[in-house]
């Protein structure tokens, strides 16, 4: 009779374990808050419900801050509406700062922004610092100078001042191809690209040296770029290390664009070369 108490007894606990083991898998709901599988970066920026963007504000076509609106647009600003639209279903619910070359690293850095679209160019050096999307857009290190000057090319910039931008792979690329060329050239470091317009004008430069495509958002009458093209300058959108899902969901973004033609056709819409 012990032996048989002792089998009912196990039954009773056997079936009290599967019908709590049954009401479990039917009844129990995920707590308020519990993770989805949203990487953590992006459900901040989701419970806060806009995209911080770090944007060139001096850079025609692709971030430029028109002084008489107020208003800041371009190819990059695009881009963020699209991002924007991607976290937080709203291609409206982002906020634009201005960077410079100098700034927009440290702004991404303290968390003042999500990420940086701002002709950031990927190099294996900032690579190490920053989360890179696979490029959205390809350039090359170009050369203005005023028409009447008689500059053709690098070699008549031989022992003359050029213009760049502080923090900016401009002074590399041109220092590089100087050596190449065996010729001395000597910089001065601006904090914005008006400025570098400003000295250019004013002869105080006899250079304004970026990439090509943000040079022709400055030509003007007076103005002539070269053809030549110095170290191909691959633009990404840049976000922090740690945050690798964020920077997933951006380059798969990027990359979506790409086969749908709609990168094309931002680049197309903003004319850019």
């Amino acid at each position: 009779m012990k032996k048989l108490y002792v089998l009912l007894a196990s039954l009773v606990m056997l079936m009290a374990f599967a019908v709590a083991g049954c009401g479990s898998t039917t009844d129990s709901k995920p707590a308020a808050g519990a993770s989805t599988g949203t990487a953590p970066e992006i459900k901040a920026i989701q419970d806060r419900g806009v995209l911080k963007v770090g944007v060139k504000v001096d850079v025609p076509k692709f971030g430029f801050k028109d002084p008489k609106t107020g208003q800041i647009d371009g190819f990059e600003i695009d881009l963020t509406r699209t991002l924007a639209k991607k976290i937080l279903g709203d291609e409206k619910k982002f906020e634009v700062q201005g960077v410079t070359a100098k700034t927009r690293g440290p702004l991404l850095d303290n968390g003042e922004v999500d990420l940086v679209i701002a002709t950031f160019t990927i190099t294996e050096e900032r690579k190490q610092s920053y989360n890179f999307s696979d490029p959205y857009f390809t350039d090359g290190v170009a050369l203005m100078v005023k028409k009447d000057s008689g500059i053709t090319d690098l070699k008549g910039l031989a022992d003359k001042t050029i213009g760049v931008a502080q923090s900016a792979t401009s002074k590399k690329a041109i220092q590089e191809a100087a050596d190449k060329q065996g010729i001395k050239v000597k910089f001065l470091e601006f904090g914005t690209y008006p400025e570098i317009k400003t000295a250019l004008d004013s002869s105080r430069i006899n250079c304004f040296s970026v990439d090509g495509a943000i040079l022709y958002g400055y030509l003007d009458d007076t103005t002539v770029i070269l053809n030549d093209r110095f170290t191909p300058q691959e633009y990404g959108v840049a976000s922090k290390k740690a945050n690798a899902g964020l920077a997933k969901l951006v380059n798969d973004t990027i990359n979506d664009m790409k086969k749908s033609g709609e990168l094309d056709k931002l680049i197309q819409k903003w004319g850019l070369k």
